[in-house]
């Protein structure tokens, strides 16, 4: 297990809701991904994040955020900078809140000691499985955000 994680979570049933599977999965074929650097694909399973950050120095999560910010924008957030105003629907068990799993992961003491947040503005949040093109033009805007996040200390 590397000291480093790059998890990409989402949907990919739902447009938008995909774009950090699709970031990490785009870092791996381009065959990007680093020493020391593990990239996983999550899909939208919130406990096996709990898992999947366990005993890491960093963790790196990439997800579809709604900002009030021009579609495809990203930004960078520590958990402490962020709220959830995610509804989520007691039919699924596939849903789960990013900062809850935080919580949960701290109060287990398996929380990395540096979370970083990648946020991505969604254009289109439909059934479907296609990115829209306003994020499709961004993409290798969001894998130099990773890759600048990775150089920017000692996490390689």
């Amino acid at each position: 297990m590397s000291p480093t994680v790059v998890i990409g979570l989402g949907n990919l049933l739902m447009s938008d809701e995909g774009i950090g599977v699709h970031v990490v999965r785009s870092l791996i074929a381009g065959g990007k991904p680093h020493p020391g650097v593990d990239f996983l694909d999550l899909g939208a399973s919130g406990m096996e994040v709990l898992h999947k950050m366990a005993g890491r120095r960093k963790a790196i999560l990439v997800d579809c955020a709604l900002m009030g910010a021009e579609p495809g924008t990203i930004r960078r957030f520590s958990p402490d900078q962020v709220r959830s105003a995610k509804e989520v629907s007691v039919l699924s068990f596939h849903e789960g809140d990013l900062l809850d799993v935080l919580a949960l992961s701290k109060r287990l003491g398996e929380c990395p000691e540096e979370v970083v947040i990648f946020g991505i503005q969604p254009k289109e949040l439909v059934p479907g499985e296609t990115l829209s093109a306003a994020l499709l033009e961004r993409m290798a805007d969001y894998e130099q955000a990773i890759l600048a996040e990775l150089r920017s200390g000692d996490a390689l």
